[in-house]
């Protein structure tokens, strides 16, 4: 158990808007496998869409969004990755370790692939077309429509080791990850050197969601 003597002090983690992007993004998946599975084709694709919107808000929150958030702080080279497994951390640091960097990268990118291949997406089954299926021809649909199902078995995996990446830091290593993206603090000793993060002003959250949304109302309005 952690030892509640300790001095300690509060500091910042995630940004508001990057923390409403985690519990939405994590929402919207979460409806689009279970549209799929109770064969509700409509939600499905409304739900994909929130994913792509949410996506694209990602991308550019990762530029100009809080210091935790930027792809440029947090994506470290091979060399600081094999630092990281032999056990050589950066005691200062809040945002994601090297190895956890990958895999945020590695389900943004699946997630991202798997949207967007879904507006390509034809079924006779539900008499449902994609937004952009008379973009292509039959043999890429074919194409697309299989990455589209073999990136379902993707996701799960990923989303699976997420969630024991979260189990074996709080109950090993004793240290929860999910109370900062709620708050959006976490408790340091006292005596640490740790920053607060910096940046991540909500009303530029809005203008990116807006930018996401508005790229997502221009491909379903008929692109």
């Amino acid at each position: 158990m952690e030892d509640k003597s300790v001095p300690t002090r509060r500091v910042r983690v995630w940004d508001l808007p990057l923390r409403f992007f985690h519990w939405l993004l994590l929402a919207a998946v979460a409806t689009a496998f279970y549209a799929i599975k109770t064969d509700n084709i409509e939600l499905h694709a409304k739900a994909g869409y929130c994913v792509l919107a949410l996506l694209i808000f990602r991308i550019i929150w990762g530029f100009i969004g809080g210091s935790n958030a930027r792809f440029l702080n947090f994506i470290k080279g091979p060399g600081a990755i094999l630092a990281y497994l032999r056990g050589k951390t950066d005691p200062n640091a809040t945002g994601h370790n090297p190895l956890g960097a990958l895999s945020v990268l590695g389900l943004l990118g699946v997630l991202l692939v798997q949207s967007i291949t879904g507006l390509f997406n034809h079924s006779d089954d539900y008499f449902f077309d994609g937004p952009l299926y008379n973009k292509i021809g039959s043999e890429l649909f074919g194409q697309l429509n299989e990455v589209h199902e073999i990136l379902e078995v993707v996701i799960l995996a990923l989303i699976g080791l997420h969630i024991a990446a979260i189990l074996f830091y709080r109950f090993v290593k004793r240290d929860n990850l999910v109370k900062p993206m709620i708050t959006g603090s976490k408790d340091v000793p006292a005596d640490a050197t740790t920053p607060d993060a910096t940046g991540g002003r909500w009303w530029l959250g809005l203008i990116a969601l807006a930018v996401g949304l508005g790229v997502i109302w221009y491909i379903t309005a008929g692109l």
